[in-house]
């Protein structure tokens, strides 16, 4: 297997293209791209005729790091299986990083780049239900992150006592920040992946699964590190993270049974370390009741400290809230319930059941990763405290939401929706808990989500479908409202002869569920539509109030 030297990667020659491949680059026909968007959006974000014919089934990355120059080396290993006759591959890889190679079989294949995108052309067409593989070089030095994790590239570091602290992050823009691979979330290797980092001997490197080997490379004073993930993985959640790192294990007797547990922590770390991550069982124990399982015991569960916040990389939660509850040590709620637990540990690991379990198909849906896991954390509150600082946490977080724009995004061109989905879609999944009013059904719904898409990608409408289904009530207009509008529910009331009348405004067509209202000090269940229904009382109006776990506005009308 190719292992990248420590030898800086040299300047790259422009590779030589035949001028029927830049033709071919040219004039690569899609579907009309939408207004505002470019050309390389589609490519990035659309399941192109040079994707579509093959299926990922193994990534086998090789790569050599050089923190001296800031830049990288190595290989990709593709395995893949022909769904359809193909002849022309789409290889994901953004500049400054170049592919300077690719072998395929005994022969190096012909390539050519648009922007962001390879394409490799083959001799002939590959047959249908064939299995094959390509290997990809590449070098250069890649883009620098500015703001990680916010911002994609690599982060050359050091830690507090000098020793390089290095990591990669690439949420939103794509894993092909730092390694070639298909960049779409749709198809992840249905065999795993299997990540070999070379670094400089006094680094240790980090990444997905659990780790094989090291070996000791005396003639370049390296070591490289193999690492393998053998359930599927989703692109943006491989990482790699390089510093002066020990590790702790530990054990979680879960639902699946042992669970290995591992901590990396810088080595002046260790200490704070072993008692802050007693926050880990009790964060995989809530989960587990709600969500069922732990998705990826094969491959272990790791908390690794970086020089950022953290991010949801699988089996590989990173981690950068130094050591202490809430978020950065502050509430978000402003209730005082998000110091009772440290929000980096809690959301990303929420991740490993919603965004890495269950992975998005299309980058307009990320609302399924990040809606879930915010709302993870609310129900972690409830599983470990009181149903009432839970409801406190999620109703306190409400102040952050914009309301700017629809959730959902724009499909095919790699473009999520707003930040809301965040606490907005934290707060709808609350609010549909309690439209439901049946929290065993709630549960077994989360359960069986999880379940009936074990390791597997989707969209909205299936994950609409099945909710819908599962749980007995249509939440179609529900989805609807909070999701593709950015309009927030209205209701109104006003009184006459005995009676309040309630409607909905600000609602999408057909909008119509149950809500709990106070009327004079007295609780009701009312279901309301778009057409006025009246509310018998006794006496006079004196208070009329919506139970505060319902996201939605009241209005009195005179």
């Amino acid at each position: 297997m190719f292992r990248p030297t420590m030898r800086p990667p040299q300047r790259l020659a422009t590779p030589i293209v035949t001028t029927l491949l830049v033709a071919m680059a040219l004039c690569s026909a899609q579907d009309p791209i939408p207004k505002g968007f470019t050309k390389q959006d589609q490519l990035r974000g659309s399941i192109t005729r040079e994707r579509e014919w093959w299926d990922v089934l193994h990534y086998d990355l090789a790569l050599g790091v050089f923190p001296d120059t800031k830049s990288l080396k190595g290989s990709n290993t593709i395995a893949f299986k022909v769904l359809k006759d193909g002849d022309r591959m789409q290889i994901d890889l953004q500049p400054p990083l170049k592919i300077t190679r690719i072998v395929h079989g005994d022969r190096d294949l012909e390539f050519a780049r648009e922007g962001k995108v390879y394409w490799a052309q083959f001799a002939k067409p590959l047959a249908k239900g064939t299995e094959d593989k390509v290997q990809v070089f590449y070098e250069g030095r890649p883009v620098q992150s500015q703001r990680p994790p916010w911002s994609g590239g690599l982060s050359w570091r050091k830690d507090k006592l000098g020793n390089h602290f290095i990591a990669t992050t690439c949420q939103g823009i794509g894993a092909s920040i730092w390694w070639p691979n298909k960049d779409h979330g749709y198809d992840e290797p249905d065999r795993g992946m299997d990540i070999r980092v070379t670094v400089p001997a006094a680094l240790t490197a980090v990444a997905n699964g659990r780790l094989l080997s090291t070996k000791k490379n005396s003639e370049d004073k390296t070591r490289t590190f193999h690492w393998r993930v053998v359930n599927p993985i989703n692109n943006y959640g491989v990482n790699v993270n390089i510093g002066n790192y020990v590790s702790m294990q530990s054990v979680y007797e879960g639902e699946g049974g042992k669970l290995d547990l591992e901590y990396w922590v810088l080595a002046h770390q260790k200490e704070k370390a072993r008692e802050h991550f007693k926050e880990v069982p009790r964060t995989l124990a809530a989960f587990e009741h709600w969500f069922g399982k732990y998705p990826f015991y094969e491959d272990s569960y790791k908390l690794v400290v970086v020089p950022y916040l953290g991010m949801e990389h699988q089996s590989s939660v990173t981690y950068g809230n130094g050591f202490q509850n809430g978020y950065r040590g502050s509430d978000l709620s402003k209730t005082g319930v998000g110091m009772k637990f440290d929000f980096i540990v809690v959301h990303e690991s929420a991740h490993e059941w919603w965004g890495n379990n269950i992975s998005m198909k299309d980058a307009a849906d990320m609302w399924i990763h990040e809606s879930f896991a915010n709302y993870a954390e609310n129900l972690f509150v409830e599983h470990h405290f009181t149903e009432k600082e839970a409801q406190d946490y999620v109703i306190g977080c409400r102040a952050l939401i914009s309301n700017d724009r629809p959730i959902i995004g724009v499909y095919g061109v790699n473009r999520s929706g707003s930040g809301d989905m965040y606490y907005k879609g934290g707060n709808m999944l609350h609010t549909m808990r309690h439209i439901l009013n049946d929290d065993a059904k709630w549960r077994k719904v989360l359960r069986g989500l999880n379940s009936e898409f074990w390791h597997k990608t989707i969209g909205t409408s299936e994950f609409e479908d099945y909710m819908s289904r599962e749980s007995g009530f249509d939440f179609r207009q529900v989805f609807d409202q909070y999701l593709r509008t950015a309009k927030i529910p209205v209701l109104n009331y006003s009184v006459a002869d005995g009676a309040v009348q309630v409607s909905w405004s600000n609602v999408v067509p057909g909008f119509r569920v149950p809500v709990v209202l106070s009327i004079n000090g007295k609780a009701r269940r009312v279901t309301i539509a778009e057409q006025p229904t009246k509310i018998e009382f006794d006496g006079k109006l004196e208070s009329f109030k919506l139970d505060r776990n319902f996201y939605m506005s009241v209005k009195a009308e005179k």
